[in-house]
């Protein structure tokens, strides 16, 4: 993994948010859950939904890892998650935007923090997440699955997400909603605030280190200026 890039000493201080989408962002953790279990119905594995839903927001390769049996034949493995795809892509019209989605992006960049889309999801997920999210205008830089050598719960994406909006760590937060998401952020040293809208429970994303837990993006707009992100904004 590459370590972010040190922003330059002498440029104002950029701040930011480091958004998760799936889940977070976009209401589809439900979405992947079913389009794993019929990819693995396909290949002949019995995989019960709610073991396949407590993972969801991991990378596709560490997933299937912890679902399938370790001395199986591992040559199936890419068609799997192929599958996953293809499947997940059926649900791409109907992508909808959690509560709260788009407003909460652009109260950070009218607050003046630089927003970062960071997704372990590959290109074309991410961008008919973002075409249903519809807020291409107040971000500063996106990065996918293709950003990152390893996927969540390594914290590669992040780290790419931090150098492709030239922030230090010390200056950003991530939101997301799955544990992994928490354990990626804590590896470089970001906080993370969570919300429930992809499913996982308050309790455990408290017990995985979230610094503040909200039920959706709109929750966290309502207590903007109590929030960690409100607190991270720049003062005007």
């Amino acid at each position: 993994m590459t370590a972010p890039r040190t922003p330059d000493p002498a440029a104002p201080t950029r701040r930011g948010v480091l958004f998760d989408v799936d889940g977070t962002l976009i209401d589809s953790s439900y979405l992947h859950t079913v389009a794993w279990w019929h990819a693995f119905n396909q290949a002949g594995h019995d995989v019960p939904m709610h073991r396949i839903h407590r993972l969801i927001g991991m990378g596709s390769e560490q997933l299937i890892d912890e679902l399938l049996p370790a001395d199986r034949d591992r040559d199936g493995d890419d068609a799997i998650g192929a599958a996953h795809g293809a499947l997940f892509s059926v649900h791409w019209p109907g992508l909808k935007a959690t509560r709260g989605a788009a407003e909460l992006l652009r109260r950070c960049s009218d607050a003046g923090l630089v927003v970062v889309l960071a997704s372990s999801s590959n290109v074309t997920e991410v961008a008919a997440m973002r075409e249903a999210l519809g807020s291409d205008d107040l971000l500063t830089a996106v990065t996918t699955a293709t950003d990152a050598e390893r996927s969540k719960p390594h914290p590669d994406i992040f780290a790419a997400a931090l150098e492709a909006g030239n922030l230090r760590p010390e200056d950003a937060i991530v939101v997301g909603d799955a544990r992994w998401d928490v354990e990626s952020a804590w590896k470089l040293g970001l906080d993370a605030v969570c919300v429930t809208s992809g499913g996982i429970s308050e309790s455990e994303l408290r017990e995985a280190g979230a610094v503040a837990v909200y039920a959706d993006p709109q929750a966290l707009l309502d207590d903007f200026e109590n929030s960690p992100l409100g607190r991270l904004a720049p003062a005007r």
